[in-house]
């Protein structure tokens, strides 16, 4: 009963979607203020009804209900609860539902918050919003049903994969999606915004808060996926380039230009084409990556496992919703004022050039992602596109944007002075060059790539801490008036410090642990020993285990270094017995912020004795990895509680503007 529930619960959403399109079309063609509530109320509804379809999916799955076919095959009853909840949205169908609460729970946000907006663009934000939700909840009513009955249920399921398995990865979906999804209130505000004809300061002040709060889930989820891979996979490493990976970094990218793109349309008027374009651009590349990830076409641990019929409907999903985005842009382009002038050396231009080369590093992945499926396409011919690729063309654009990164908040508006930017970092520029310096002279010439990547780590965090200083005026006013200035910042400034803060920490962590990491690998039988980067462990034994679905060899170990031990590292390989699916649980060992991580891989006989293949890796300042994305984020949290940036900002923004 409660499934059929969630089945009408799951087509009245999409009434109302549907419903709330026309409706507020219609309001805003008559500037009817009943109507226009009545389409909010829509919004309102069809975000209640997804929520008990949901709610519904979540009820099935916690007590097996196999006679539904999503649970049937994701689920199964030695599962511990988290998983059966999490196994929810680890389908393609319920992770498509999923994808639908987020957007209608963003309509229905955009109707409670959005007071202050303007009537006339709040019902074609709205409008749009609802289209969205109505094609997406279309696909999933007719094309990918998450509550289709079986026949003939099974006494028991297949079980979610066993690599899902696992708390980081049951919080990554919702985390990734709401950042996915959040990207379609900019495109509906920018498609709102180009149907009115008008694009202009108040509108950026009405999108930033939107986009910032989408960006700050989108790092969340990203980094939560990177540190799944990392402890999950058991290779050793946290980012392989790999195109599901690349699916979700594409939106990152466009919507960090997008921020910074805002902020010159908010305070300058100018850019205006630009901004429109990156909202319309960061929302389709979220719909990209649906298509890359439950088509079919791409092969990855990551990916669904979907027909290719409903991946030609998500390309048709996409080809539709974002060419029309992009035709109606390419209609009003032209009438569009492009604002203020600015210098070749201010604010303004650091922000186009941070702009042109976040879309250059954007074009570069995009590239090495849809190439192999291109080629294979035409030629039939199977090739993959790998690390060396993306270290060739993306980093060095990232290694310029960085290095230019820290000069741009300390130009003036308009017309700025390179020299006095450059006066005021000459503290930063002199440690981040002794940085380099020290690390390069106790490395190998072979490390002056990892040397220079901590040099600009230092350059980053002491850059942003430079730009905070001058605003409290350190160290030209008493110590008192700086710090009275410093808690008198707005907000923002404390939330953009924070972020740029965030990316040189994760800056330090990803060179030094690529530069410096130390691997090796060595079948043991108990007893055997193995050293890594001045570390020596000992297999004391293995044993087995059970678990609540599955069996496990676990791998007992003692690692040591100068006659001192740090760790016992347990490491497993285990049996997942509902699917028959083998996986390595790694154990890491916490050595500050660096790690000591250890694998234990299959069972061999070596004359007649057990051995088994353990892999172990010193990975250094691998922390900072995870801990740089989380700053950020928290970065863009500070500022979303700045006043000035809470979402639904009211009236006075337009009559500021």
């Amino acid at each position: 009963m409660i499934v059929e529930l969630g089945a009408f619960a799951l087509a009245l959403g999409l009434a109302l979607s549907i419903a709330q399109a026309g409706v507020l079309a219609f309001a805003r063609l008559r500037r009817s203020p009943a109507l226009g509530g009545a389409g909010e109320g829509m919004a309102l509804g069809a975000f209640l009804s997804i929520a008990v379809a949901f709610a519904a999916l979540v009820w099935a799955f916690v007590v097996s209900d196999f006679s539904v076919a999503n649970v049937a095959e994701n689920s199964h009853t030695a599962k511990p609860l988290l998983y059966r909840v999490a196994g929810a949205w680890g389908s393609h169908e319920g992770s498509i539902l999923l994808w639908c609460l987020a957007l209608t729970g963003y309509g229905a946000a955009v109707a409670g918050l959005g007071r202050g907006l303007p009537a006339d663009l709040k019902a074609s934000a709205l409008a749009v919003q609802g289209a969205l939700g109505a094609v997406f909840l279309a696909y999933t009513a007719f094309a990918s049903n998450p509550f289709m009955r079986l026949d003939a249920p099974p006494v028991e399921g297949r079980s979610l994969n066993p690599l899902l398995q696992d708390p980081a990865l049951a919080l990554h979906p919702p985390f990734l999606y709401a950042g996915y999804v959040g990207l379609s209130v900019v495109f509906s505000f920018a498609v709102a915004a180009l149907i009115e004809g008008r694009v202009d300061a108040a509108w950026a002040r009405w999108v930033r808060p939107w986009t910032l709060a989408a960006w700050s889930l989108l790092t969340l989820g990203i980094t939560l996926g990177a540190f799944w891979a990392y402890y999950e996979l058991g290779w050793g490493g946290w980012w392989f380039w790999d195109p599901v990976e690349n699916a979700s970094f594409m939106p990152w990218l466009v919507a960090t230009a997008l921020l910074h793109s805002a902020i010159v349309t908010e305070k300058r008027g100018a850019l205006p084409g630009w901004t429109v374009f990156l909202a319309l651009a960061a929302y389709s590349f979220s719909m990209l990556g649906a298509f890359l990830v439950r088509s079919g076409v791409l092969t990855s641990v990551h990916a669904f496992a979907v027909d290719p019929e409903r991946g030609v409907l998500l390309l048709l999903i996409l080809g539709v919703t974002a060419g029309a985005g992009f035709a109606l842009f390419a209609w009003r382009a032209p009438s569009l004022t492009p604002g203020g002038v600015f210098a070749p050396i201010s604010r303004e231009s650091a922000l186009v050039l941070n702009n042109i080369l976040l879309a250059a590093a954007t074009a570069t992945v995009l590239l090495g992602t849809l190439y192999p499926l291109m080629r294979e396409a035409v030629t039939g011919e199977a090739i993959s596109v790998g690390p060396p690729y993306f270290n060739l063309t993306f980093t060095p654009l990232m290694a310029v944007l960085l290095v230019l990164l820290p000069a741009g908040p300390l130009l003036a508006w308009k017309r700025g002075d390179a020299l006095g930017a450059a006066q005021r970092l000459w503290a930063a520029a002199g440690l981040a060059l002794l940085v380099g310096l020290a690390v390069f002279a106790v490395a190998s010439p072979k490390k002056a790539f990892g040397a220079a990547g901590m040099a600009l780590g230092a350059w980053l965090i002491v850059g942003a801490l430079a730009e905070l200083a001058e605003r409290g005026r350190a160290f030209r006013v008493p110590a008192a008036e700086t710090l009275r200035r410093l808690t008198r910042l707005p907000r923002g400034a404390w939330g953009m410090t924070l972020a740029h803060i965030g990316l040189g920490v994760f800056v330090l962590g990803a060179c030094f642990e690529t530069g410096w990491k130390a691997e090796s690998a060595q079948a043991l039988s108990p007893g055997g020993r193995i050293a890594v980067a001045g570390y020596e462990l000992v297999l004391e034994g293995v044993e087995a285990v059970e678990g609540p679905n599955y069996e496990a060899e676990r791998g007992r170990l003692a690692a040591t270094k100068d006659g001192r031990e740090v760790c016992r590292p347990t490491p497993e390989r285990r049996l997942y017995l509902p699917g028959g699916q083998t996986t390595s649980e790694v154990a890491i060992c916490h050595e500050g912020l660096s790690h000591l991580y250890v694998v234990l891989g299959e069972r061999r006989e070596a004359a007649g004795a057990p051995t088994w293949l353990v892999r172990a890796y010193w990975n250094p300042l691998a922390l900072l990895i995870f801990l740089g994305p989380a700053i950020m984020a928290l970065g863009g949290a500070v500022s979303l509680s700045d006043r000035r940036l809470r979402i639904g900002v009211g009236r006075r923004a337009e009559a500021a503007a």
